[in-house]
């Protein structure tokens, strides 16, 4: 049933007992390991954002500092600022780290190559030294999300087109390698010292698709898949993480040129995007989104419309693969793996 009580809807709803939200994820995080991974401890990718940071330092609280590895695994398009952000986290959390920069193994598997190939269907004269991104557009004015491809020359000027479908799928297929790799790192560490790994993404990604299939997607553990992104600034702040960590602004660090998670597939900045899912996911009307947000009606129900849409176009993202028929003997009761009476399969 739809609700009609719009007095409800405001951000006081996406408010979180931190203290026992990190204690949830501590009881997960050594349960999984003791009792279902048979583990030691964690590999976190730390990227100097605000999702690994406060999954990494939960993890600490978990386990202690000796237990979690961090890995900084740049590459040329990464801001230099999320580098010296994921060090400071490592070194404010007292863990080990390791930095591993990935942009000769992209160059070896034609990352950078077959992206600028697409790139150049458009704009023939891109070379090193121009810079580039995605844009969304569309989905506030009711239309289908299309995409629009933002490059800048050498001397600074900018300039946009709408991509092709093909354009568009073979960029991000490009550019799809980045994640896909690190978590080739992540799991190469974690199999070496017989870690499972940690997965980052929050509720909004994680709902919304918003992660690479066999790349960032990929983790043992999802310790904040069910925290809405603000709930996940909270614990920043209650775990006293560096201030320029908890007041960073969500970004894709994929990109050369710079680009917010919001421009790049949310539409919404991510407070408002956590409030209209939370209202979607709980089952308030439009009128009263439309109110909290400072959007007009219909702009509300286009949001519920891209909700809808992104949870059906990326539902595969989540799927184990398909088999032809049910395969009896690997397969292990999970209600039994978590009261240690087996282990999950890997895979």
């Amino acid at each position: 049933m739809t609700r009609t009580n719009t007095t409800l809807l405001s951000d006081e709803v996406l408010k979180v007992d931190e203290k026992a939200e990190v204690g949830k994820i501590g009881q997960c995080v050594r349960m999984a390991l003791s009792r279902q991974l048979h583990r030691r401890g964690v590999v976190v990718a730390i990227s100097g954002g605000i999702d690994s940071s406060v999954s990494a330092a939960a993890c600490v609280e978990a386990l202690g500092p000796g237990k979690v590895l961090g890995l900084l695994l740049p590459e040329q398009d990464s801001s230099p600022g999320s580098l010296a952000k994921g060090k400071r986290l490592a070194e404010h959390l007292g863990i080990e780290y390791l930095v591993e920069d990935i942009t000769s193994v992209l160059e070896a598997i034609g990352c950078y190559q077959w992206r600028d190939e697409a790139i150049r269907a458009l704009f023939p004269d891109y070379r090193p030294g121009w810079r580039s991104k995605i844009v969304i557009a569309g989905g506030m004015e009711g239309r289908a999300n299309y995409q629009r491809l933002v490059v800048q020359s050498p001397d600074g000027e900018m300039h946009s087109r709408r991509m092709e479908l093909q354009t568009f799928l073979q960029i991000v297929a490009a550019t799809n390698f980045k994640q896909r790799i690190r978590k080739t790192k992540e799991y190469f560490h974690a199999d070496r010292l017989n870690y499972a790994v940690i997965g980052t993404p929050n509720r909004l990604e994680y709902d919304q698709g918003f992660f690479v299939k066999n790349g960032d997607g990929a983790a043992d553990i999802k310790p904040i898949a069910h925290l809405y992104k603000s709930q996940v600034y909270a614990l920043a702040r209650f775990l006293e993480l560096p201030e320029d960590i908890c007041s960073t602004q969500p970004s894709t660090d994929t990109y050369s040129l710079p680009q917010g998670q919001d421009e790049f597939y949310f539409s919404l900045p991510y407070q408002q995007m956590d409030l209209a899912l939370w209202a979607y996911n709980h089952e308030f009307p439009a009128s009263a989104l439309a109110a909290a947000i400072d959007v007009t009606e219909v702009q509300a129900n286009y949001i519920y419309k891209d909700i809808e849409a992104k949870r059906a176009s990326t539902a595969y993202l989540h799927w184990r693969p398909i088999l032809v028929e049910p395969v009896e003997g690997p397969a292990v009761d999970i209600s039994a793996a978590r009261k240690g009476r087996g282990k999950v399969p890997q895979g």
